[in-house]
């Protein structure tokens, strides 16, 4: 068997833009999409959606949801590349964990993810943040389920 050579490192001709001709994509998530403003816009669109589903606010422990868009906005934040607050003030996210104590079915998954579709297109991101930021809600969800019963 002939050794074959190995051709020299070639850089991506791919450049991700953020949208059709539009500027190269820079920075880290976080920064891309207009920093801790943005996702405070996104959990608190959300979380108007939750207060007005009853079914799914009963799964949230607090009357006030202040609490939760407070803890919400600094996961996300933190985990798009933002300040480490969350962290620094909670600990490891263990989000499984910190989900086991309340019961998460597929009803459940299935609203949460009905506000959350409406909360990100309230943002009008650009196609290839919209898609980055939808997936990982989309399968953090899911792994939320902890239960298939009603």
């Amino acid at each position: 068997m002939t050794d074959l050579p190995v051709p020299p490192h070639q850089p991506s001709p791919v450049t991700l833009r953020l949208s059709a001709g539009g500027d190269p994509v820079d920075g880290n998530f976080y920064d891309q999409v207009g920093g801790r403003a943005t996702f405070e816009r996104l959990v608190r669109e959300f979380y108007r959606g939750v207060a007005s589903d009853p079914p799914l606010l009963a799964i949230y422990p607090e009357e006030d949801l202040e609490p939760a868009i407070q803890r919400l906005t600094g996961f996300l934040e933190q985990y798009w590349g933002g300040p480490g607050t969350y962290s620094e003030q909670r600990g490891h996210p263990r989000l499984r964990l910190r989900h086991q104590a309340f019961t998460v079915n597929p009803d459940q998954r299935d609203r949460w993810l009905r506000h959350m579709r409406a909360a990100v297109d309230s943002l009008e991101l650009p196609p290839l943040q919209d898609a980055t930021l939808w997936a990982y809600l989309e399968r953090a969800a899911h792994a939320m389920v902890n239960t298939f019963e009603e």
